[in-house]
């Protein structure tokens, strides 16, 4: 069964390496145990191209087999768990594609359902997150949209904006001479050697139309943000970078004058029928909504346990049951709790969104320096 469910990751993301950051594992041990399988079985069953991995014919032949016997075991081990009498406690589970807000966001939601088994799925891929949502697979999902090219988002998935428009900064060496400067023009990074993920929905070609818009045309080379400070301390790159990175040592993170570079923030979730909602729609956008009450208050609903699902689930994980469906505006509102926490900790984010006064000031109380010490976020700059 393992190996049935990594063949069918390697064939849904197109990627040996999404497949193995969704299976929990790492890209050598995926691909060790690829060429184990394909030994066995005698033939190739991924064409490794630069795209991406896409199935053979003999892959294609095995996959026909692979996926009804991985979703006949799901569908088992949901029936036998039903009846063993070990769903009795309720999962939350939630994906974003990476945010230092993501540590708080888990703390308030523990606070908030502290019988529920929580947990996290981090992957770089927004579409991806967003397909596990609608697949039942993820309870919600927090991800970032970059401007000028839209994420598909599925049919009966809606969006709840966090962050309308965020600014996105850039890493430089401490030893550029842009970084000296409070704002940098993206004419003072013309003869740099751009870096993105290719991973990351959107940015690649978020950054060339930016560049091009600005009549530039660096070079620019793919890699990955989780190993690319070595080489933005040494010089060698430039990156994009979210307005709450932490500047590590060799490394400036500074705002781009005019910012040119933005995402909008959203919270995805399965949209509840609007005949038991009243709601317009499946592709309503909800706007920011006012802070929430303590971290620890009870929700309006109960969170649901598997025992309550009236539907079998697409992956692991419940579904949320008819009669009581999952409290997501409160989900939205700890998450803005936490996002706003990591933002007005952060310097040069703080001062952004003063100067341009963003939503977030508007429903939330500026944190203290006593109230960021305790929360270890301070950092060495002043507050405000």
């Amino acid at each position: 069964m393992r190996h049935l469910r990594a063949l069918c990751a390697i064939a849904d993301t197109g990627s040996l390496r999404k497949a193995a950051r969704q299976l929990g594992m790492t890209q050598p041990s995926l691909t060790t145990q690829l060429r184990r399988i394909e030994n066995t079985i005698g033939g190739r069953l991924f064409s490794r191209e630069v795209t991406g991995s896409r199935p053979t014919p003999l892959g294609r032949s095995v996959l026909c087999r692979a996926r009804p016997i991985v979703a006949e075991m799901n569908a088992l081990l949901s029936e036998v768990r039903l009846e063993a009498g070990q769903t009795a406690d309720a999962r939350l589970r939630i994906g974003s594609t990476g945010s230092r807000a993501v540590v708080g966001w888990l703390r308030r939601l523990r606070d908030r359902y502290p019988d529920a088994d929580t947990t996290i799925h981090i992957d770089v891929s927004a579409n991806a997150l967003l397909q596990m949502v609608a697949a039942n697979q993820l309870d919600v999902a927090f991800v970032h949209e970059v401007e000028g090219a839209p994420l598909r988002v599925p049919e009966g998935v809606e969006r709840r904006v966090l962050v309308e428009r965020e600014p996105q900064f850039v890493a430089l060496a401490e030893t550029h001479p842009a970084a000296a400067r409070p704002a940098v023009r993206l004419a003072d990074l013309a003869a740099d050697q751009w870096m993105v993920d290719p991973s990351v929905d959107g940015e690649g070609p978020g950054l060339r139309r930016v560049l091009a818009a600005a009549g530039l045309n660096p070079r620019v080379v793919y890699g990955d943000y989780l190993t690319a400070a070595d080489l933005v301390a040494s010089g060698e790159v430039v990156t994009p970078c979210q307005p709450t990175a932490r500047s590590r040592q060799g490394v400036a993170v500074r705002p781009l004058h005019g910012d040119p570079l933005t995402v909008r923030l959203f919270l995805a979730s399965r949209a509840v029928p609007a005949a038991r909602t009243g709601a317009a729609g499946p592709d309503l956008d909800m706007a920011l909504p006012a802070r929430t009450g303590a971290a620890g208050s009870a929700p309006d609903t109960a969170l649901p346990t598997e025992a309550d699902t009236g539907t079998e689930a697409a992956g692991p994980g419940p579904d949320t049951a008819p009669g009581a469906p999952l409290d997501v505006d409160a989900l939205f509102g700890d998450l803005a709790d936490a996002y706003f926490e990591i933002a007005w900790a952060s310097p040069a984010y703080r001062q952004w969104l003063v100067r341009n006064e963003s939503p977030l000031l508007r429903s939330h109380e500026p944190l203290t320096r006593d109230a960021l010490d305790v929360l270890d976020l301070a950092g060495p700059a002043e507050v405000s």
